[in-house]
Parts: structure tokens; sequence; C-alpha cells
């Protein structure tokens, strides 16, 4: 009895250790991504309109303007640049909002200037939940061969 005893011990032991490697390993999964886009503004529009980057990503927006000076303000998370002819203007950050986030230009470039927008997309980070999950699972699943074992 005491064997057996001794053995479901080392086998939690392990299980538990098991799922915190795991956890380690999932939380690793989240680390940020370095994205990198470079965003041309001319004539009251941005090429790309459209940026789809994941939850916790590290986001590098360059902006170059191609004929008068422009801005580019990122609602919801209030961060703003302008470039300038020849002068370029950067923004740095960790997407740690989800959602659909309009950037408009915040200078006064031309009577279309309101028309000026684009869309930042930023989606769940997939890959940590699909990781949990596993962890979980395994983790589950391993109690429950040991228990049926037990008994035996």
């Amino acid at each position: 009895m005491n064997v057996i005893f001794l053995r479901l011990k080392l086998q939690i032991c392990l299980i538990v250790a098991m799922v915190l490697s795991g956890g380690l390993f999932a939380s690793y999964c989240y680390a940020q991504e370095e994205k990198f886009f470079e965003i041309k503004a001319k004539k009251f529009s941005y090429t790309p309109h459209k940026i789809i980057v994941n939850k916790g990503d590290k986001v590098t927006l360059r902006l170059v303007s191609e004929d008068v000076t422009h801005g580019l303000y990122i609602d919801g998370y209030g961060l703003e640049t302008k470039a300038h002819p020849g002068q370029d203007g950067s923004i740095t950050f960790v997407a740690g909002k989800t959602g659909k986030f309009t950037f408009r230009c915040s200078v006064t470039c031309g009577e279309f200037h309101p028309y000026m927008v684009g869309n930042l997309i930023v989606g769940p980070n997939y890959r940590f939940y699909v990781y949990v999950l596993m962890i979980l699972a395994i983790g589950v699943g391993s109690g429950v061969v040991i228990f049926r074992k037990s008994k035996e």
C-alpha cells in the first residue's frame, strides 16, 4: 500500500511539473511579435489603409508623406505622429486592446481631410489560448489515467 501511495505521489508531481512547464511555454507563445508597417499618406488616403495585428504584438508604424504634411492619430490608443514631405514620423506601441480602431489624419491637409481614414485591426492571440487548452487537456488526461491505474 505504501509503494502505491509513493508511486501516486510521484505521478502527481510529474503532472504538476508538466503543466507548469507547459504554462511557461504558453507564456512564451504570448510573447510579442514585432510588426512593421510603412504607411504612405497622399491625396487624402493611406496606403495601406488596413493594418492587421494580434494582441500583444509590438507594432511600429512609419508614416511617409508623399505630398503635404499629414498626421496619423489612432483612436482608442491615443497615439499620434506627423510626417512632412521628406521627414517621416513613427509610432511604436504594444497592441494591448483587441478590436477595430480607426486611424485618421490629425493635420488639416485639404478639403477632403475628414475622409482620410484607415483601420487598425487587433485580433486575439489565438496561439496562447490553444496552448493553454492543450496543457489543461494533457493535465486532466494524465490525472484520469493515474487515478484509474491507482484503483486497479
